[in-house]
């Protein structure tokens, strides 16, 4: 066995592992050298830009929500998420259940991870479909209530609602939601 040999047996798996990390580094950085600097063209297509609601709008949307459901005598919880499902705002009516708090919000994040309605994912997650492991899957809810927010063709938020007797009840109150903010958010 040779010097060298012998010394980098001796050395052990932590410097053979420092051995493969400096080899990759240095692979990584002579492909780097090798693309050069993005030209501006390529760095735009490096990135991308999408629209959101304001959580003023936000707001708004899960007010009207919450008044069509009282007005139809529901005592609901109300989410609306940005466009990757993140809580923006959260309402909830006085008796509303406790359960609506994340069930609402459920809805919503199914609804903006999916972008389609929590109905329509419901339909297609029904045992036998091909898509049925979804529902085992944490997080999401596939039954009635939630909605993606939509303009200019693109998802930019979802809405869920928790608390009226079924899914259609709920879907109408978040869809009344919805109703409201469109004119402002296709502008």
């Amino acid at each position: 066995m040779s010097k060298a040999n012998r010394s980098n047996a001796k050395a052990g798996p932590a410097s053979a592992r420092r051995r493969g990390v400096r080899a990759v580094l240095t692979v990584s950085l002579a492909t780097l050298a090798c693309l050069g600097p993005l030209s501006p063209a390529q760095a735009q297509e490096a990135t991308f830009t999408t629209r959101s609601l304001t959580v003023e709008t936000a707001l708004r949307a899960a007010q009207a929500a919450l008044a069509s459901c009282r007005k139809a005598g529901y005592q609901v919880g109300v989410a609306v998420t940005d466009r990757s499902g993140v809580l923006q705002v959260y309402l909830r009516d006085r008796f509303a259940g406790a359960h609506t708090v994340e069930v609402a919000a459920r809805k919503a994040w199914t609804a903006a991870s999916f972008r389609i309605t929590t109905t329509a994912l419901g339909v297609e997650t029904q045992a036998g479909r091909p898509m049925s492991g979804l529902r085992q899957s944490p997080g999401i809810l596939a039954i009635g209530g939630g909605l993606p927010i939509e303009a200019a063709g693109a998802v930019i938020a979802a809405i869920g609602v928790s608390g009226a007797p079924g899914g259609e009840a709920d879907d109408a109150c978040a869809k009344a939601g919805i109703d409201a903010i469109q004119m402002d958010i296709e502008l």
